[in-house]
């Protein structure tokens, strides 16, 4: 079984910073792109910011320049760095991966999400 657990929300001002973490753990054979998404309330769920495995990034237009995503391998984790937060960054983040794990009968490749994560930036 693998789980995606984001941690790092919560409440900050207009101007302000925050960093989103996601764990990833499991029987984990290998760990292909990973990335962030976020959904507003009465939104559609939107890709934020993605990372390849060799460190190739893709970001939204809303976010370029502001957020940075990272990932270490090593600990199966993905991180975004959110700086100047704006009203409208407001939102559920969500990280998601796509993984190659052990199975009974030998492995397989899915996508996993986490359960999401609050961001609110208000004054």
């Amino acid at each position: 079984q693998v789980q995606f657990v984001e941690s790092g929300g919560g409440l900050v001002q207009p101007g302000g910073s925050l960093r989103l973490s996601c764990a990833a753990s499991g029987s984990i054979l290998n760990i292909y792109a990973m990335g962030w998404h976020r959904q507003a309330p009465g939104k559609q769920r939107e890709l934020v910011a993605a990372i390849t495995s060799d460190g190739r990034t893709n970001y939204a237009d809303s976010v370029k320049g502001r957020f940075t995503i990272s990932r270490d391998k090593a600990k199966n984790t993905v991180y975004l760095q959110m700086n100047s937060l704006k009203p409208g960054d407001t939102a559920v983040y969500y990280c998601n991966g796509d993984v190659l794990s052990h199975a009974n009968w030998g492995t397989r490749r899915n996508e996993y999400w986490g359960q999401g994560t609050q961001v609110t930036v208000s004054s």
